[in-house]
């Protein structure tokens, strides 16, 4: 069993700063992609930020300078740290990771979500 639990998301004002982080348990051997997707009342699911194991970066182009995806590979666990956030920012964030377990089965693991809210 994997589990994905994120944590950091809340109401935040226009401008302000927002850390979420996403950590990965279980039966894991190694885990390759993480990411963030975002969804917003009556809109799709869309990716915001990706990072491989090696540390190479994606971004929604509407992120772009705003938000910064990291991950420490020791603890299992991605983040995202956003700035300058936006009223259009405000959605429920999901992380996600590739994961290959112990018994070498690959799949993709979803966290719950988190709310993030910009309004003044």
């Amino acid at each position: 069993q994997v589990q994905l639990v994120e944590s950091g998301g809340g109401l935040v004002q226009p401008g302000g700063s927002l850390r979420l982080s996403c950590a990965a348990s279980g039966s894991i051997f190694s885990i390759y992609s993480m990411g963030w997707y975002r969804q917003a009342p009556g809109k799709q699911r869309e990716l915001v930020a990706s990072i491989t194991s090696g540390g190479s970066t994606n971004y929604a182009d509407s992120v772009k300078g705003r938000f910064t995806i990291s991950r420490d590979n020791a603890k299992n666990t991605v983040y995202l740290q956003m700035n300058s956030l936006k009223p259009e920012d405000t959605a429920v964030y999901y992380c996600n990771a590739d994961i290959l377990t112990t018994d070498y089965r690959p799949s993709r693991y979803w966290g719950q979500g988190t709310q993030v809210t910009v309004s003044s």
